[in-house]
């Protein structure tokens, strides 16, 4: 029994460095590599805005709706142009960054 409570004591102890570790590491921003790809992905959303939505419409100011509205704008408007994830992807950062 006591050889119980003592793994389940380590198991918690581990469980709550490792949270401990992860809010550390959110708190200190994202790292090089991630702001890399995170322009990379703003700029190519940033050239596949117009194309894909001044296709059927005037292209949106992405300031007029808030970054959840964005999801599910983004959602319907990738069935009805058949967008590829990654374009997909590339606008939702571009219109989430922009406002």
């Amino acid at each position: 029994m006591k050889s119980l409570i003592a793994k389940i004591g380590m198991i918690s102890a581990l469980l709550l460095i490792g949270t401990a570790s992860v809010r550390a590491a959110e708190m200190m921003g994202p790292t090089p590599e991630q702001q890399k790809r995170h322009l990379e992905l703003f700029r190519e959303g940033q050239a596949l805005w117009p194309i894909y939505c001044n296709h059927c419409h005037n292209a949106r100011n992405p300031a007029e709706f808030a970054p959840y509205q964005w999801d599910q704008i983004i959602m319907h408007m990738r069935t009805m142009e058949n967008m590829p994830p990654s374009d997909e992807a590339a606008i939702l950062e571009y219109l989430k960054t922009a406002r």
